[in-house]
């Protein structure tokens, strides 16, 4: 006896008590394949999970017919062979084999224009099915040849880190429900977390904090595996990158298989953390990154990973501890390598905003234009510098109340300038004197001022005449 076909069990399975049945009362068969069509089913090489109706009620009939055999998959006569004629065949295998670079679309307009076919008679979906079965889909050089993919692992950890996103739960942030991202770095050889944290975007600042905790933790990485997306392009991240020696490369776009191991951690977090995640006990985004931490040190961290040849990946980290490259001197200036610089034109008050405060600086500044070096994260400006990175000076945060009160500086004239405001060479008095020719050429008469003598003296005439 051979083994049934899988297939042909399965429909059977889904037959059920309704296979033995012969003898059915009117409107009984229908209202069973309607009870059975409504279900869901795993079936074998598929993901579909429903049947219709119509496909059940043949199985019926069919089995009735023909038993367990009449349920296993027929494969159609016309199987392989093409529905074009002879001549289109040939022709278009001939033009394939001549050119085996050309698209089904040029082999389509071959067949129309040579008047083969009629316009619209020939399917691409025909003509690739024929060159299918000649074998000459994919001649060698085609640009729809497999592209190679290696599995590879670096030797040492903290040589390779990869970075990536993953979409989380929804939870109360400043009391209202927003969903949350799960940013993560990587180490490539041990399969350590440097760092994981839950954040509000998946912004290029949000990818920078959890950066800053993960070189604070574990070091600073070689290179660092990042997507091509707009967050990780950033002049910020590949301004820090460059002052700590990271070497930030790109995973080319679509292609998820460049950071497949991040991608696997993101099903185990999936299946083993949201999974037991109690969101009823989470009420703000602390809490759920405190969870997450506890996870990834007491459990992730600490189970051992087929991968890594049954070892922890705490433990393959600590193994090449002395290769790591530590922070050292920089690790005192490292906020400031975080920093950000918003370029900015300073007010005629002296001033300059930022994240809807207003910060003063040296008030020379006033009109030009300066860089304000802020920190992201804390929201906070220190300084401003030119387009050189060089320093001009401390900002504080404007206090208008206290500036009601404050004495203004006032720019004093040199002495020479004073001294040459007094003398009769303005511009005034050169118009004035060659007005009234007050060089010795009469040219207009200088006029009087009115007194009251004149004006009395003047009314006494005019009563006399009247």
């Amino acid at each position: 006896m051979h083994d049934l076909h899988p297939m042909a069990l399965f429909r059977l399975s889904v037959l059920g008590p309704l296979a033995s049945r012969v003898n059915l009362a009117h409107g009984e068969l229908k209202l069973l394949i309607q009870e059975l069509a409504e279900r869901e089913y795993d079936i074998p090489g598929s993901g579909r999970q429903c049947i219709a109706g119509k496909t059940i009620e043949g199985w019926y009939y069919t089995y009735h017919r023909e038993g367990i055999e009449g349920l296993v998959p027929r494969t159609r006569s016309d199987q392989g062979k093409s529905k074009l004629s002879q001549a289109i065949q040939e022709a278009i295998l001939a033009a394939k084999r001549e050119n085996p670079v050309r698209s089904l679309d040029s082999l389509v307009f071959f067949v129309e224009t040579t008047g083969l076919a009629a316009k619209g008679t020939v399917p691409r979906s025909s003509v690739h099915r024929l060159l299918q079965s000649h074998g000459i889909s994919r001649p060698t050089g085609a640009a729809s040849l497999p592209e190679e993919h290696r599995s590879y692992e670096a030797l040492y950890a903290g040589d390779i880190w990869y970075g990536d996103v993953m979409h989380g739960p929804r939870v109360s942030v400043k009391g209202r429900m927003r969903k949350v991202y799960l940013v993560s770095l990587m180490d490539d050889a041990s399969r350590l977390l440097a760092h994981s944290a839950f954040c509000t975007g998946e912004k290029a600042l949000d990818i920078e904090g959890v950066l800053k905790q993960a070189v604070l933790k574990r070091g600073l990485p070689k290179k660092l595996v990042v997507d091509n997306g707009a967050a990780y392009r950033s002049k910020s991240l590949q301004g820090i990158c460059a002052r700590l020696g990271i070497h930030l490369i790109y995973c080319r776009p679509y292609a998820p298989e460049g950071k497949a191991k991040l991608e696997r951690w993101h099903r185990t977090f999936r299946q083993q953390f949201l999974t037991e995640l109690d969101l009823t006990r989470i009420h703000d985004l602390t809490d759920l990154n405190a969870r997450l931490w506890a996870w990834i040190d007491e459990i992730y961290h600490q189970r051992s990973h087929r991968g890594l040849q049954g070892k922890t990946p705490l433990a393959r980290y600590q193994q090449d501890l002395p290769r790591i490259r530590q922070l050292g001197q920089r690790a005192t200036v490292l906020d400031a390598l975080f920093y950000h610089r918003i370029s900015r034109k300073v007010r005629k008050d002296g001033s300059v905003s930022y994240d809807g405060q207003r910060f003063e600086v040296p008030y020379e500044l006033s009109g030009l234009k300066v860089w304000l070096v802020v920190d992201p994260h804390t929201r906070e400006a220190f300084s401003v510098e030119d387009d050189d990175g060089k320093p001009l000076g401390e900002v504080t945060l404007q206090d208008l109340i206290a500036n009601n009160h404050r004495r203004r500086r006032k720019p004093e004239l040199p002495a020479e300038v004073v001294q040459t405001q007094t003398l009769d060479n303005s511009l005034v008095e050169i118009a004035y004197q060659k007005h009234y020719a007050i060089d010795g050429t009469p040219k207009a008469e200088i006029p009087a001022e009115p007194t009251s003598t004149d004006t009395d003296t003047t009314n006494e005439t005019d009563n006399k005449e009247s």
